[in-house]
């Protein structure tokens, strides 16, 4: 196979053989694993594969997938339990609303958006990608991961994005207990200038964050006054689709 059309290959057989090792697939294609890890090391870098969490020597397919063409998802439980409670929040807070899923530790990206109808507003891409620790979503996603995950986290270093970014681990790690304690994550711009944003995470029946839904806005609109209300209606969209999605 040419490397490209290699590459895509390997990329479908991992999403329906994953989490999977070289050695399964090296004997799916009938090609040496040298070759294979290769091609997998290259699709990691290029943010399309990641190590399975469970188990790194397997792989699987990476989140930034899901941003490639959003309708892909249209199918999915997350989408469709996601896309009505989103508007309706939209609709309430008159902001930006985004669905953003962990790429493992990597990153935050974002699948989804509802646009506010301002003039002024804030905007990701879909695809756009973010710090787990400079950012709203993330924050929401690490308060449900494990001690272990977030020491993980840490040890590859806190980058600082704006003078405002939590690059200390203690003060980190202290911001996740609040998380928990309120159920949503608050960034004033952390990671962009003049953007602030609160999320709550979406989580599987077994408590692990699935993804975050988030308002955000300019700083300009941030009133901390309204701080508890806009923290309540995300916690409970948040929780709606968790519901929707589990079927609740």
């Amino acid at each position: 196979m040419k490397s490209v059309t290699r590459s895509l290959r390997v990329l479908e057989a991992v999403a329906q053989m994953q989490p999977v090792t070289v050695g399964e697939l090296a004997k799916h294609f009938d090609l040496p694993k040298s070759t294979v890890q290769r091609t997998l090391v290259t699709l990691h870098e290029a943010g399309w594969l990641r190590a399975s969490r469970g188990d790194t020597t397997r792989w699987e397919i990476g989140a930034r997938v899901l941003a490639v063409r959003p309708a892909a998802l249209q199918g999915s439980t997350l989408f469709a339990a996601a896309r009505e409670p989103m508007m309706r929040l939209r609709d309430v807070v008159n902001e930006t609303i985004h669905l953003a899923v962990p790429d493992g530790l990597q990153c935050m990206v974002v699948v989804d958006r509802v646009d506010s109808d301002r003039a002024v507003r804030t905007f990701h891409q879909i695809g756009d990608t973010s710090p787990l620790h400079a950012t709203a979503a993330g924050r929401a996603v690490l308060a449900h991961l494990s001690a272990g995950e977030v020491n993980e986290l840490v040890a590859r270093g806190l980058e600082s994005y704006s003078p405002t970014t939590v690059t200390d681990p203690d003060e980190l790690r202290a911001e996740l207990g609040q998380v928990r304690r309120d159920g949503y994550a608050v960034n004033r711009n952390q990671y962009r200038a003049d953007v602030c944003a609160i999320a709550a995470p979406i989580l599987e029946a077994d408590g692990t964050p699935l993804a975050a839904v988030a308002v955000s806005m300019p700083d300009s609109r941030f009133d901390p006054d309204r701080l508890p209300e806009l923290g309540r209606l995300v916690s409970e969209t948040a929780a709606e689709i968790t519901a929707r999605r589990l079927g609740h």
